[in-house]
């Protein structure tokens, strides 16, 4: 999700593409403020505040703030999806170690997004769990593809390393830690190593 300015003055683009930045402005602002302030404590003032587009504008897109908050907690979505597509080559292990060290260097560039991804959900309501806890399954799918598990014990490890990763990088998030992300990388394939490596 790329935070885009409309031209100043006149302009030739179409009203859809007004409507594109507007809404990827307004996505970037809401991620933005509820990083520093939270769900809970922010409003939709602030978020069209530092989008720069009127009350109006933004309630011809989102009814409300939750609306916007799981447009925001998609685009996350999409990004963490795409970070870490499967790939053929290498043993399971490195093909693990590359699919974490995606994760987490999608997470260090995107520490807004990766907030609401990781921690606003909690606040958010039943749908952004939702949402969050679909991406989660589809990480441990891959997994179960990467590391060929078959046995019900294999694909139990399998969710249990996503759980883990998922508190670990959460953890660092809260303590606002996001360099020490990098540092994670070395002892989860270590425990991948040691749940799901024969």
């Amino acid at each position: 999700m790329t935070e885009t300015r409309l031209p100043s003055g006149r302009h030739h683009l179409s009203r859809d593409e007004v409507v594109g930045v507007q809404r990827a402005r307004m996505l970037r602002a809401a991620a933005e403020v509820m990083a520093e302030h939270g769900y809970p404590g922010t409003t939709v003032a602030a978020v069209i505040k530092r989008a720069g587009v009127s009350r109006e504008t933004f309630y011809q897109q989102f009814p409300n703030k939750q609306a916007c908050f799981v447009a925001a907690l998609e685009g996350a979505i999409d990004l963490l999806a795409s970070a870490v597509e499967p790939v053929s080559a290498g043993s399971p292990l490195e093909r693990f170690d590359r699919f974490l060290g995606a994760y987490l260097g999608a997470l260090a560039e995107n520490p807004a997004l990766a907030r609401l991804f990781l921690i606003e959900t909690y606040a958010a309501g039943p749908e952004a769990m939702r949402r969050r806890l679909e991406l989660q399954q589809h990480f441990v799918e891959l997994l179960v593809v990467t590391f060929g598990a078959r046995s019900p014990r294999e694909r139990f490890a399998c969710q249990a390393l996503v759980g883990s990763i998922v508190s670990l990088v959460t953890a660092r998030f809260v303590e606002g830690d996001v360099e020490g992300l990098a540092g994670l990388r070395e002892p989860i394939a270590g425990l991948a190593r040691d749940l799901l490596v024969r």
